[in-house]
């Protein structure tokens, strides 16, 4: 059996039904064997950062891994920031690369590149991997795809990259006398008596909040957590990961909150006299900065997989009352098992208080449906409307996935997903194709800025080669708007290198799309919104959506850079937020510790 013919057929046994390829000189022999396995589609992304991406993407979709595969040299490179995006987002990704034939290794002789194309993409990459190693013997491939992909898997899940050099891609190999691997067996965590222990805070607790992060999805407990928040009763506020995972008609749901959250998800944080976090490692985009303006009168409880980021809060400055290093869903089926849900308080004064919170500081008030141009929060509460509860919404960076994870509201079952954490401008439109094609060819609403569609925009072309029926939605505001806004906070308004009189080049995107193909459709003023998007998502297959929104459109509520979440801009007076503030603080030593 061909080496390259191995790879495929196990790449078939992880249940992973396509692979996200192009084509170069060392990576043939690989893309062939993928072509020829009769359980495996390959789609040509035009681009390997965005081939990276789409990989990415159909790992969150399917809950599986994805794949990509790039070439040596530029090919590998070409992947970083797709590697990154999951590495960061703690996303499962097999990538393999080919590589330079081992006769062609500089090794140690000190050159800079010996074999054509040759680069060490495994020393490259293993920043921003769990696992990255260049296969040197055709006999260890099968030990080194099972060890990679055991560890992408398990633990905190994350990327891995396998280096396949071409001339061990043609090998011939005997698959019955292949090496495995063979993994260390781990104990069960036993939570019952962590769970005890902190318990008597929960009881005591008055104005208790739930933050519920990624690390719950990526943790398979989707359905535990659910029966947690019903059981608990505490008004939760999601961070970005987690903003699909209540409706938004959800009686327990807050907001999203931190520096570009909702003015009433950050009061109730601020409020809160106890944070449970599940499954987020509370990064400063949540807290504000400094951390220990976060939350500063609640008892913490914290729960990671990963120990690192627990032991981070009091390095940087947050105290961690309660860390626990537990899976996500593992925590949670203890809490189910042994908290006691009669013991808990009667919240209905402080839910009724963050309700009053929600009632004053809407996000889309009705003064902004009047105006004359788009507005963006009127954009996003027209699309909520209308994507249906089975249909993926992909949001690209920038002003696109604040406004969104402000404003959308959510229905039973709907997902919002973006590199929450690598936040690459481009993401958006091979993410789509990645989750179309994982959802097997169908509808994605992809949401991009005019910025980040230009980083990948030959994607275009691949969306209408395989026919996959991705409604695009450009918002396009000529330029950097979320740069723009931070030059409007520091640099005296002065858009160098963020808008077109600023050096960015500002084409006409309706003709763009006109010329690869897409019908398109054109979003003027406030007035038209509503229809436009009406005919734009009634049109069956892909389709283009221009709306032209005004350049000094900005992100309202924002956190300025180094200030505290409750000092969100237009700042509300001092003297307001202390009268909304309700601080008092719980005794943290009802924790046994």
């Amino acid at each position: 059996m061909k080496l390259s013919d191995y790879v495929a057929d196990f790449i078939a046994h992880q249940g992973v039904r396509h692979v996200f390829a192009i084509s170069g000189g060392a990576s043939l022999h690989l893309i062939h064997s993928i072509a020829n396995h009769p359980h495996i589609d390959y789609v040509c992304p035009l681009h390997e950062q965005a081939g990276a991406m789409a990989a990415d993407a159909y790992s969150r979709i399917t809950r599986n891994l994805g794949v990509a595969i790039g070439t040596s040299g530029p090919g590998g490179t070409n992947m970083v920031t797709g590697i990154c995006g999951a590495y960061y987002d703690s996303v499962p990704v097999l990538y393999i690369t080919g590589q330079v034939a081992t006769f062609r290794f500089k090794g140690e002789t000190g050159v800079r590149q010996y074999g054509f194309q040759e680069t060490d993409i495994v020393s490259v990459c293993r920043p921003i991997t769990k696992y990255a190693v260049t296969v040197i013997n055709p006999k260890s491939i099968r030990y080194e795809l099972e060890k990679a992909c055991h560890i992408a898997k398990t633990g905190r899940p994350g990327p891995v990259l396998v280096d396949i050099p071409d001339n061990l891609q043609r090998e011939q190999i005997d698959p019955a006398t292949l090496e495995g691997y063979v993994p260390e067996v781990q104990p069960p965590n036993d939570l019952s008596e962590t769970v005890r222990r902190l318990a008597p805070a929960l009881y005591h607790a008055k104005r208790p909040i739930l933050i519920l992060g990624w690390g719950v999805r990526l943790a398979g407990a989707d359905i535990e957590t659910l029966k947690l928040v019903d059981t608990l009763g505490i008004p939760v506020v999601p961070t970005w990961g987690m903003a699909d995972f209540l409706p938004a008609d959800h009686p327990l749901l807050v907001g999203t909150f931190g520096t570009h959250g909702t003015r009433y998800g950050n009061f109730a944080v601020q409020n809160a006299d106890l944070i449970l976090a599940i499954g987020t490692r509370l990064d400063t985009h949540e807290t504000g900065s400094p951390l220990s303006s976060f939350a500063r009168e609640a008892v913490k409880i914290a729960v990671d997989i990963d120990e690192t980021e627990l032991r981070k809060a009091p390095h940087f400055g947050m105290k961690i009352d309660f860390p626990v290093q537990a899976d996500a869903g593992d925590f949670v089926k203890a809490v189910l098992q042994f908290v006691d849900a009669r013991k808990l308080a009667d919240y209905t004064s402080w839910k009724a208080q963050v309700s009053e919170w929600v009632r004053r500081y809407p996000v889309c008030p009705e003064k902004y449906f009047t105006e004359g141009p788009v507005n963006p929060y009127v954009l996003v509460r027209a699309m909520s409307d209308r994507i249906v509860e089975d249909e993926p919404i992909v949001i690209d960076t920038g002003c696109a996935i604040a406004w969104m994870m402000q404003a959308f509201r959510p229905k039973k079952g709907q997902r919002l997903i973006h590199d929450f954490n690598n936040t690459a401008m481009g993401y958006a439109l091979p993410a789509a194709i990645g989750i179309s094609v994982g959802r097997g060819n169908r509808s994605v609403v992809c949401v991009s800025g005019d910025g980040s569609l230009q980083m990948n925009i030959q994607e275009l072309a691949t969306v209408l080669h395989y026919g996959l029926p991705v409604k695009i939605i450009l918002i396009n505001n000529g330029g950097y708007s979320m740069i723009q806004q931070t030059q409007d906070q520091w640099l005296g308004s002065k858009y160098v290198a963020s808008s077109p009189s600023g050096g960015v080049a500002a084409p006409d995107f309706g003709k763009i799309a006109q010329a690869y193909g897409y019908p398109v459709f054109t979003v003027r003023n406030n007035a038209s919104v509503s229809a436009v998007m009406d005919t734009f998502f009634a049109h069956d297959g892909p389709a283009f959506c221009d709306v032209q929104i005004r350049s000094d459109h900005r992100v309202i509520p924002q956190v300025k850079y180094g200030r505290p979440i409750e000092d969100s801009e237009p700042l509300l007076s001092r003297d307001e937020f202390r009268r909304a503030m309700i601080v008092r603080p719980l005794d943290v030593s009802l924790i046994d510790r």
